[in-house]
């Protein structure tokens, strides 16, 4: 899992590229095989822009993203998939989970770099449960 923080009043989109080249660096073994890599990426309409769709198929990934209302689908060079558009609910509950931790959604933490460790000790916490 990865992460990647930013000011407040940025839109969560921008930080899309940030996000995939952290995780790209976790995805290897130490032979430098690829262990696995995502083959859709879902968003909701906060991430429909014509870049993002570019950049997800440059990675070889399929854009799981809605049109806007007032967009033209058809002019799009993906299709929209509903029923892959419905496993965003997993990364939905993890953020609803994240929230529940009181440290975490309070935001105690003062300075981004303890803000970012404490997000990463809950994410160690909710691995080693799920491991029981």
């Amino acid at each position: 899992m990865t992460f990647a923080l930013s000011a407040g009043q940025r839109h969560e989109s921008t930080m899309l590229e940030a996000v995939l080249t952290s995780a790209d660096e976790g995805l290897f073994n130490a032979e430098g095989e690829p262990i696995a890599w995502p083959v859709a990426l879902a968003g909701d309409k906060g991430y429909r822009a014509e870049w993002i769709d570019d950049y997800l198929l440059e990675l070889g990934m399929t854009p799981v993203i809605p049109s806007k209302q007032n967009e033209d689908c058809k002019a799009r060079a993906v299709s929209f998939d509903k029923q892959a558009y419905r496993d965003r609910n997993i990364i939905e509950r993890l953020i609803g989970w994240l929230k529940e931790c009181r440290r975490v959604f309070s935001r105690f933490e003062k300075t981004a770099k303890n803000f970012a460790g404490m997000i990463k000790m809950a994410f160690i916490q909710r691995y080693l449960k799920s491991t029981r």
